[in-house]
């Protein structure tokens, strides 16, 4: 008896000895608000959601049928490049868009083709390839009610969208 006694003491205080506690870094801040405004000051999303600025403009459009980039959004693309190559945490998702005209598996690869294309265009201006997906809705969001081509310009799209915004 006095020896299963002594066998179980022993092996109790082993089991205590070899328990641990957690590692607490604290040159990290913790908690949801410490990170959410480190990641706010690390992006500079005040930038980004600043209607005078040039970020804040987040639609490329496209003519009928077409994945070329137009000229005139050539330095819509060059901020945003340079605003993604400026912040390595900086995440963004390009969505191509199409009008409902032609069938649902052309509109899925020609949104596919026009975020694509954006995003050659973005690497190109210095942004990384890691820190942007692409994404195609093709026909999805399109105004079904169009009957002229302005409206159907409206449609024929990619838009910028950041992860942490």
């Amino acid at each position: 008896m006095k020896k299963s006694l002594l066998l179980a003491s022993l092996l109790s205080l082993f089991l205590v000895g070899c328990s641990s506690t957690p590692i607490v870094d604290v040159s990290k801040p913790a908690g949801p608000s410490a990170s959410a405004s480190n990641d706010e000051k690390d992006l500079d999303l005040a930038s980004l959601r600043d209607p005078n600025n040039i970020l804040s403009k987040r639609s490329i459009y496209f003519d009928y049928d077409k994945d070329v980039v137009k000229a005139e959004y050539k330095d819509l693309l060059a901020a945003h490049s340079q605003y993604v190559a400026s912040h390595p945490k900086a995440k963004m998702t390009l969505t191509g868009n199409t009008d409902d005209r032609g069938s649902r598996e052309y509109n899925v690869s020609l949104g596919q083709k026009r975020s694509v294309s954006v995003k050659k265009s973005m690497n190109v201006l210095g942004a990384q390839d890691a820190q942007i997906e692409t994404v195609s809705f093709g026909e999805e969001r399109a105004d079904t009610n169009c009957k002229d081509d302005a409206c159907y310009a409206k449609d024929r799209r990619v838009d910028i969208s950041y992860e942490k915004e």
